[in-house]
């Protein structure tokens, strides 16, 4: 049988380790690498639903891309989420695996996703891991067929199913023919995308201040972060399934975004 250590081969492989930022702690969270597994539960973050939603669908291992742990725990007493769902998985003998900074900076990592969700070619990494490397790296810039600028927003937004889409205001009409985006938290990126020459840049969490200082040098477009990384899953799955066929892989079906729109 598929052990844990197994499915942290498959997606390291695939995601290796040494991609991860510096400030990341990506990797086996909790749990035995020499345990059997039954079965694998996909999701973005690691919530105590999650948790009970494993139990129920008698999944022993959770494979998020967001890590549970962050920084080392120093107490172990249920005062906190992380610790609770931590002991809970000690004790329901569950391990909890992530791949994060180093999926989004693999070759087809969660921006290459993005990018295929749309329709992008010629692509590349918008910021390379290391000089002369184009695959790897954080962030992807390519081409789409020219779109004017609303309708490029509008396919934005239905592509990733977004109910409220920010972009910026005083861009100009432009027409849409080079694309830069990064899942997550893509605001570091922003000056890359416009040294790109990109028409546009999506990304999952831009502040007001970015809206301000750089709209009028580029279409800016937010989707939300937990809608431009839900694609992480795809790409978990994909990894774990393409080494070991007969792995049975479920995606949450109880995640839900943290955030929530007050419309009335």
């Amino acid at each position: 049988m598929v052990k844990v250590k197994d499915i942290a081969k498959a997606i390291e492989d695939f995601a290796p380790l040494s991609l991860k930022e510096s400030w990341d702690n990506p990797g086996l969270q909790v749990g035995d690498p020499e345990m059997d597994v039954t079965a694998v539960l996909l999701c973005l973050d690691v919530t105590e639903d999650i948790m009970l939603e494993a139990r129920k669908r008698d999944c022993n291992m959770i494979v998020s891309h967001h890590p549970l742990i962050f920084g080392g725990l120093k107490r172990l007493t249920g005062a906190t989420p992380v610790e609770r769902i931590a002991a809970e998985a000690v004790r329901c003998n569950i391990a909890i695996y992530s791949a994060h900074t180093n999926l989004d900076s693999a070759s087809e990592g969660v921006s290459y996703e993005m990018a295929n969700m749309l329709g992008m070619k010629e692509c590349r990494a918008l910021e390379p891991k290391t000089p002369g490397d184009d695959v790897h790296g954080l962030g992807v810039v390519g081409v789409v067929s020219p779109t004017p600028k609303l309708e490029f927003l509008r396919k934005v937004k239905e592509t990733f199913s977004v109910k409220d889409l920010r972009y910026s205001s005083q861009t100009p009409g432009i027409v849409v023919r080079k694309v830069a985006l990064c899942g997550g938290s893509g605001g570091s990126l922003l000056k890359s995308a416009i040294a790109s020459e990109a028409d546009v840049y999506i990304c999952g969490d831009l502040k007001y201040h970015d809206f301000t200082t750089y709209g009028s040098d580029i279409l800016l477009a937010d989707i939300g972060h937990f809608e431009s990384e839900l694609c992480s899953r795809k790409i978990l799955s994909r990894a774990i399934r393409s080494a070991y066929p007969d792995s049975v892989c479920y995606f949450s079906e109880c995640e839900r975004n943290p955030i929530r729109l007050l419309t009335e």
